[in-house]
């Protein structure tokens, strides 16, 4: 019979009972507060179904307010926004993403009024919106134009902030662009009203697929593997987020978030002082729910664990299409 354990490696005492286990994981729990839930919007006059992503919907600017009350009701906190348009007028400086019919300036009006609680973060790219598919203004001999390129995100990116926006996040990583859109947002007299939200270490990743299909935004030519970060690298993980906080980004972004949980607490080590966002891509939603309705996974449990590995990392928000589900459950786990 071997003997007890010393009394100082008995570790069950301390987590036998449900108040003592939270005790034990301090700072980690999920509330409303460190959600975001990013939204499709385009001018459909019905909610479409997103084929690649089932139980999302691209919203349209005369039903958003419809849609969104329930989840609203339910607790959520901030969105995101990306605008879907089809059949638009593409050209090689993605003219119709600071248009006044692009989707996402006609809805942020709305949106203030409809929701004044709610934080509103846009996207801004170029992506959608250029002949090529790319996030920057490419040259003649099809290389990226860096300084064209962020004078252009900029602009988007006034546009967005004089439409509504609380908050702008670039997610193009071109060199440079924080500083940029910080200048003309202060150019602008909104230097101290929106918030840039930086893409930090937005890795070049498999995970994409089912985005890229809705927004329609894969590159028709090459890879983005030039401009966003190489899966592997943790040294230009940090070399990104320290450029982007010279410039002057209010808070940091890790995307995907479950392959790359080590640059998640590697950003938040390096930068404790700014709010760390990690992007549960759309890959990342797909694959839980396709593993959950085939019955090899409990979808509550092991979105929970994920949910918590993020916390744990570093996060503060997590951006995540399972947000009105995780409200509801929310919302039960409050009644006891």
């Amino acid at each position: 019979m071997s003997k007890s354990p010393e009394a100082r490696h008995i570790l069950h005492s301390g987590y036998f009972h449900p108040a003592l286990r939270k005790l034990q994981t301090p700072n980690v729990e999920i509330s409303p507060h460190n959600l975001m839930f990013p939204i499709f919007v385009g001018n459909n006059e019905k909610p479409i179904e997103v084929k690649s992503m089932p139980g999302i919907v691209q919203y349209g600017v005369s039903n958003i307010e419809e849609c969104l009350k329930p989840i609203v009701n339910k607790g959520l906190k901030s969105i995101l926004l990306f605008a879907v348009e089809y059949g638009i007028p593409k050209d090689e400086r993605g003219s119709y993403a600071d248009s006044p019919r692009n989707p996402v300036i006609q809805v942020l009006p709305k949106l203030r009024r409809c929701f004044p609680d709610i934080i509103i973060a846009c996207d801004v790219c170029l992506c959608p919106y250029t002949n090529h598919g790319h996030c920057g203004i490419i040259s003649k001999d099809g290389v990226i134009n860096n300084e064209a390129s962020i004078e252009r995100i900029a602009q988007v990116a006034v546009a967005y902030a004089k439409s509504g926006a609380h908050i702008v996040a670039p997610s193009d990583m071109m060199d440079g662009r924080i500083g940029a859109i910080k200048k003309c947002l202060i150019d602008a007299g909104l230097g101290n009203r929106v918030s840039v939200l930086s893409y930090a270490a937005k890795f070049a990743s498999g995970f994409y697929g089912p985005f890229r299909d809705v927004t329609k935004s894969a590159p028709l030519f090459s890879d983005r593997k030039c401009y966003q970060l190489p899966p592997g690298s943790k040294g230009l993980a940090t070399r990104a987020a320290l450029r982007d906080v010279t410039e002057g980004c209010d808070m940091l972004m890790v995307k995907p978030g479950l392959s790359y949980l080590d640059i998640v607490k590697q950003t938040k080590d390096t930068h404790p002082e700014y709010p760390l966002f990690v992007y549960q891509v759309s890959g990342e939603y797909a694959m839980l729910y396709h593993a959950a309705k085939a019955g090899a996974i409990d979808l509550r449990g092991v979105l929970e664990e994920i949910l918590l590995s993020m916390r744990r990392a570093g996060a503060d928000c997590i951006i995540t299409y399972f947000t009105p589900v995780i409200l509801d459950w929310l919302q039960i786990r409050s009644k006891y």
